[in-house]
């Protein structure tokens, strides 16, 4: 099992997700980091790759609803048992806002970008999923944050996305906006361009080097 995990195959995690099995799912989890790897690695390689065969097992019809919430909720479980091992002893003098845009319910990558930026000394408020602009303005006036980052996950709300941009610009216009999602994996960079300092990553190898970078 451990020896599976070690080379990177996500699919018995999977198939741990899709019965339903948090415990060894947790298992699981803590065997692949004791080989030794990185969080990241287990976030990137293990749970990213599950969540979007389940995603996709559900899209096509060949999982209920149920499991896929099922499967979901049992990764959010696992990060939080993991989050005593994200947290660095070494801070620095920065902050972030993560969210997701409104009418998004899958929270599980914004939260694994929100442990990156807290592996890397950065304090970072999760706001999760179904972020009301509004709200998130609100809160980032008082917060004073030097980073937003926001997480799309379905293509069609690319223009939710555009709006939360233009709106959140105009009371902050040179906040860094870092985006992400599995939304862009069918397209849709080309349309960030348009926008000032708006950054988009696709993997949390290149987010982690990019707030490398800032620090």
């Amino acid at each position: 099992m451990t020896e599976k995990l070690a080379i990177n195959n996500h699919k018995e995690f999977l198939n741990s997700l899709l019965s339903g099995n948090r415990a060894m799912s947790s298992v699981l989890a803590r065997n692949f980091l004791n080989r030794p790897a990185s969080i990241k690695e287990l976030y990137e390689d293990i749970f990213k790759n599950a969540l979007y065969d389940v995603g996709e097992l559900w899209e096509y019809n060949k999982i209920s609803v149920a499991t896929e919430h099922l499967a979901s909720a049992i990764v959010e479980a696992i990060l939080n048992e993991l989050y005593p091992n994200v947290i660095s002893k070494e801070k620095i003098n920065k902050t972030a806002i993560v969210a997701c845009v409104e009418n998004e319910f899958h929270q599980i990558g914004i939260k694994m970008v929100s442990d990156i930026f807290e592996m890397n000394g950065w304090n970072t408020h999760f706001l999760g999923a179904n972020t009301p602009t509004a709200e998130l303005i609100s809160y980032a006036k008082t917060i004073k944050p030097d980073m937003l980052a926001i997480s799309l996950s379905i293509y069609f709300h690319l223009p939710i996305l555009e709006n939360m941009i233009g709106t959140v610009r105009k009371d902050f216009p040179n906040l860094p906006i870092l985006v992400g999602g599995q939304a862009f994996s069918k397209g849709g960079q080309e349309v960030l361009l348009k926008y000032k300092n708006v950054i988009y990553k696709p993997d949390l190898d290149s987010t982690e080097l990019f707030i490398k970078n800032l620090n």
